[in-house]
Parts: structure tokens; sequence; C-alpha cells
């Protein structure tokens, strides 16, 4: 479950996340520092004490040293949960776990809108309603995150959801899945963040054949 996200606003500073099998399978992350072909890093830093799968990161591109990371929570009915963090030189603090989803959750993606400050989409397949494909709005502001309502954008097996925003018109995005009620084809929708509100276009596949 590694995840690596530079911070586009700070040259050569970037955070993994990771599971770590040699403390419990805990969630941590831990600063690095690319400066030629050098790399350094700080120390490593818990975000969840407990067992923790699915881990993505994203940072605020609006915001030096601020970024999301979300995952599962085996120790927690592996519910879907959010948690900010803050970068300050080789160093990271984090702010209070939120739960984004209280059902059984994975195949979790996160990624923020270059175009609106402390603004993000989680997308992920929410196996505690019939593993519908589910996206929601989430606002980082300073160490806290808030969620709105969910939306589901496939009323059918969602799986390895990823998402990606446009840079180049605010509140768009796409989700791409493998449709695993639809023969598994590989399946894109399009959708819009309007304050803290989720709509989506028409289901496309693009891959018509069972898509690893």
């Amino acid at each position: 479950y590694t995840q690596i996200a530079f911070d586009p606003n700070t040259a050569g500073k970037f955070v993994i996340t990771y599971m770590d099998e040699n403390n419990s399978n805990y969630g941590e992350a831990i600063v690095g520092t690319l400066s030629g072909t050098t790399l350094s890093f700080g120390t490593a830093v818990v975000f969840n004490s407990a067992y923790s799968l699915d881990i993505k990161i994203a940072f605020d591109p609006s915001t030096a040293g601020k970024f999301v990371v979300v995952y599962r929570d085996n120790a927690n009915s592996n519910r879907g949960e959010a948690i900010a963090g803050t970068v300050s030189g080789t160093s990271i603090s984090f702010g209070s776990m939120v739960v984004f989803n209280t059902g059984s959750t994975n195949h979790i993606s996160v990624a923020f809108d270059p175009s609106t400050a402390g603004k993000f989409v989680v997308a992920y397949r929410n196996m505690g309603n019939s593993n519908y494909g589910t996206g929601i709005v989430g606002t980082l502001s300073g160490t806290s995150i808030s969620f709105t309502n969910p939306s589901v954008f496939n009323a059918g097996n969602s799986r390895w959801t990823f998402i990606a925003f446009d840079p180049n018109t605010a509140g768009k995005f796409v989700v791409v899945y493998r449709d695993a009620g639809n023969s598994n084809h590989g399946t894109a929708i399009a959708g819009t963040v309007s304050g803290t509100t989720l709509s989506f276009g028409s289901e496309v596949v693009f891959y018509s054949h069972p898509y690893k």
C-alpha cells in the first residue's frame, strides 16, 4: 500500500505513505527531500495506530505543505477514513481522523481540485451499499476535514477506482473503474463539484473486454 505524492508548491519535497508490517500494520508517513539525485528522509510518523489498508495521498496544490491521506481502517470495521497532514521542513503533523464512509470501504482514490483551494473528492467502492461506486466531496481547512453527503456514480460493483481533476476547468473531474456489474468493462464517468455537491454524467465504456 505504498503511495507517494510531491508537494507542488515546494521544490523537491514529497511524502510517502505506507502500511508498516513491522509496526502492527499501522499507517505511517515520512517526508522525503529530493536534491539533484540525492534523497533524504525525515522521521516516520504514525497517522493511524491500527491496521491500515488502501492508503492514498494527495497534496492540496493551493496550499503549500498541506495534504490528505485516505485509507481503510481494518480495526474500525473497515470504514473509510481521512486525515489531514502538514509538512514543515522534514517533519509531519496530523489533524484528527474523520470517517467519510461508515460502511466497509475499499478501492479508494483521492484527488484535489487544483482550481479550488481545499476542495477534494474521494472515490471508493462502498461495500456497505452493494459495492456501488461512490464519490464524496471533502473540504480541507487548516488541519480539519469535513465531508458532505456521498453520491453514487455507478449502481453496480465498482473496483479499482481512480480519480483525476481537469487542471484547466474548475470542478471538473473523471473517475475510471472496473465495472464488475457490467462484464468487468473499463468504464469512465465525468463528474462536477459545485460547492459541496457532486453530479455525474453518463457512464462510458472505454475498454469493452474484461478489465484488470
